[in-house]
């Protein structure tokens, strides 16, 4: 690991103005290219205390062996020669996209004599037109074959035209009339090729000049009696509207606009672009990134500005460019942007209407992206077994957790505060033993606090199954049989899921028992009843665990050194030593272990450090869920939630004969009576509950000074 300060420039040997810099390992290879407004003071920030850098840049600068510099005129030369410079070196610590597919594309060789219309994909050919990109190829021929009835520009390859010239016989394509067989001299070069030129301009977008231009010249072929002619101009005017009807319109008329959006996390990014042509949807694509460099939103967007448009001209770069982020030099990229067009190109945030949300659309697919990316990550058998493999090794843990669980507190203010518990085994998402919890010691938010509840909870039901099924048999210390016999637990009744079948899951804790009386040593008899646990939720007692039977080699908790403290010391309170902890710190992804003051940093290519990010995030996902649902709950609450023996229908029923709570509550026992369904106990009560529950008084519009009339149907 290289020391930065024995490369690092003397104090004004760097110019102050625009420009590239490179820096580069001990052979001399670039590992990172970045440009800068003020080359100075950008490069100097790299110098500075190693404890202040990103880890990532942290990285960097200790990789590397040397820096060098470029001047330039302008922050848009700068950029150019910052996509030159990484397409020609591919600099390890710079962000590069890359399909998630290869995306297929329209294309019109115009660099031929006779330009031929083809599927492609691949790099981008000089002289070529693309249009798209496609999600499937067949969608392209689809376009292909209804466009060739008035736009019949040559498909064939070129040894099919070859022979064709040789034999002077077209194809079958010019017999049926969707080629204009150049070949055998039907068409000049220059007519073919003004073809192929409407052809492009009918696909940029510019497609109401030729259907009106059809239905003008039918009308007229009609006029003359020319009916056989006319026919075939109103079938080809169909052709090009079904054509145009394949890709949805989304947008006003004539825009031409990409869309870009990004999701991310700490360790990824996946792009989605729509390309909007004619104000029609005209192609699709995504890419996939690791974020090796300590980069944000707008600077993913920028890179992105750079991989789509760095080899472009003219109309492939739209007039309009929105994104979710703005880069942070937006008037250099604006201006690059429109050098490569040739006019003025407008880069902004959408902020309303169809554009703002067609990009909610685009953002959606992006998240998708994202989280299918993962999921085939996390989906194969061999990633999974190495990824298990590397948390065991970082953790110190004798053998691979087959089973982890991953807790996470959420609230709103400290309000309707909840935790999820969320289970992986074997590197999956076993969602049937995901647990929610209500935080019930204390009032107020206070995540700690709220962790050391959870992990009690959570682990004080094992134990107390444990005892149920009569694990906590003590075995004998001698080497001899059992005195008692085999102790029965959950592999008496049935396999158990998971990690369980190969054994590890149904290690009994090490810790020491329960006081109280010895539990039976042979199988606990079915009750003749449901059992109630001790938070008073019902469970049949069948002899098989419920929900907290089987415990996993290690508790992942959402947060740093605080939370993985407490619960550690959760563990430690009920005996239970023989299951890891840990906490995985959102900001820079670094894993806590109990007792240590340094965090485990995983690579950041590392598997486990993937899995254990999904993991965390599942929890996360889960918890969130609960507590909104929670506090939608309680919105919605009545006061008529309360009354005994009153269900939803009568409920409904009250509200419906009397229209409004409030009115409801100023009725009196009779007249509640009336309702049917309703009778004179269940009145009493109603009337009780609503009087205990009546407002102080009105509510007041500050803004009018007006009193809101309470008329809702199912609060007050």
């Amino acid at each position: 690991m290289a020391d930065p300060s024995s490369y690092r420039p003397k104090p004004g040997q760097i110019p102050d103005s625009p420009g590239v810099y490179k820096f580069r390992d001990e052979h001399r290879r670039v590992i990172y290219v970045g440009k800068a407004k003020n080359l100075r003071q950008r490069v100097a920030n790299y110098f500075q205390d190693l404890a202040n850098l990103h880890p990532r840049t942290r990285t960097m600068v200790t990789t590397a062996a040397s820096v060098e510099w470029t001047v330039v005129s302008t922050e848009v030369e700068a950029l150019q020669l910052e996509y030159s410079w990484i397409k020609e070196f591919d600099p390890r610590f710079n962000v590069k996209y890359r399909d998630d597919k290869s995306y297929p594309y329209l294309a019109v060789t115009l660099n031929e004599e006779f330009p031929r219309v083809q599927v492609m994909r691949g790099a981008k050919k000089k002289g070529v037109r693309y249009f798209g990109p496609y999600g499937h190829a067949w969608a392209i021929r689809e376009t292909v074959d209804l466009m060739l009835r008035v736009f019949p520009v040559r498909t064939c390859s070129a040894g099919v035209f070859k022979n064709a010239a040789r034999t002077g016989r077209p194809c079958l394509l010019g017999y049926i009339g969707k080629c204009s067989a150049p070949c055998v001299g039907r068409v000049t070069p220059e007519e073919h090729r003004d073809l192929a030129e409407d052809f492009c301009d009918f696909m940029a977008g510019r497609t109401g000049t030729y259907i009106r231009r059809l239905e003008k010249d039918m009308m007229q072929a009609a006029e003359e009696m020319e009916y056989e002619r006319a026919a075939r101009l109103r079938d080809d005017a169909e052709a090009l509207k079904r054509a145009m009807e394949k890709s949805a319109v989304v947008l006003a008329d004539a825009t031409d606009a990409d869309l870009i959006a990004v999701a991310e996390d700490e360790l990824e990014a996946a792009l989605q672009i729509f390309h909007v042509r004619g104000g029609r949807v005209r192609g699709q694509r995504g890419w996939v990134t690791d974020k090796v460099e300590a980069v944000d939103t707008s600077g993913l967007v920028e890179h992105a500005l750079q991989q789509l448009y760095g080899e472009e001209r003219g109309d492939a770069v739209p007039k309009e460019v929105l994104v979710p982020a703005l880069p942070e030099d937006t008037e250099a990229v604006s201006q690059w942007l429109a050098e490569r067009r040739g006019s003025q190109v407008s880069l902004r945030i959408p902020q309303r209407g169809d554009k703002k949300d067609l990009m909610a659309t685009v953002q959606r697919n992006a998240q998708q992206a994202l989280g299918l990316h993962k999921t085939k990550r996390a989906s194969d058998l061999t990633t999974r077994s190495r990824a298990l493999e590397e948390i065991a090794e970082a953790l110190g843990l004798d053998t691979a957790p087959l089973r982890i669980e991953c807790y996470d507190i959420s609230h709103l203010q400290g309000d309707d505060v909840v935790a999820s518990m969320v289970v992986f085994e074997d590197g999956l998402a076993r969602k049937s033993e995901y647990r929610r919890f209500q935080i019930k010691g204390f009032e107020g938010q206070d995540d700690v606090r709220s962790m050391h509840e959870v992990i009690g909870r959570r682990f004080k039901r094992y134990l107390q199954e444990k005892e149920r099924t009569g694990e906590w048999e003590e075995q004998p210390t001698d080497t001899g049989p059992a005195a008692t016999g085999p102790v029965p637990g959950p592999a008496a009744t049935e396999p158990a899921p998971g990690p369980a079948a190969t054994g590890s899951g149904l290690a009994p804790a090490t810790g020491p028992a329960p006081t109280g009386p010895a539990p039976a040593t042979g199988p606990v008899p079915a009750a003749t009843g449901p059992a109630v646990a001790e938070d008073g939720e019902p469970r049949e007692d069948d002899g098989r665990p419920k929900r907290f039977a089987y415990p996993p080699q290690l508790v992942v908790v959402d947060g740093g050194q605080p939370q993985v403290a407490a619960a550690k010391r959760a563990l430690d309170e009920l005996g239970i030593d023989d299951i890891a902890v840990c906490g995985l710190a959102k900001r820079l992804e670094e894993v806590w272990l109990p007792d240590d003051d340094d965090p485990v940093v995983l690579p950041r290519s590392s598997e486990g450090l993937y899995l254990l990010q999904r993991v965390r995030d599942e929890a996360h996902r889960f918890a969130i869920t609960y507590q909104r649902a929670k506090r939608a709950k309680r919105i919605r609450t009545s006061p008529l939630d309360d009354v005994s023996g009153l269900g939803e229908t009568r409920k409904q029923a009250l509200i419906k004969h009397f229209g409004s709570v409030k009115k409801l509550r100023q009725a009196t026992i009779d007249e509640i009576c009336e309702v049917p369904g309703i009778g004179r106990r269940t009145a009493e009560s109603v009337a009780a509950a609503l009087a205990s529950t009546a407002p102080a008084a009105p509510a007041v519009n500050t803004a009018t000074g007006e009193i809101i009339e309470e008329d809702d149907g199912g609060s007050s």
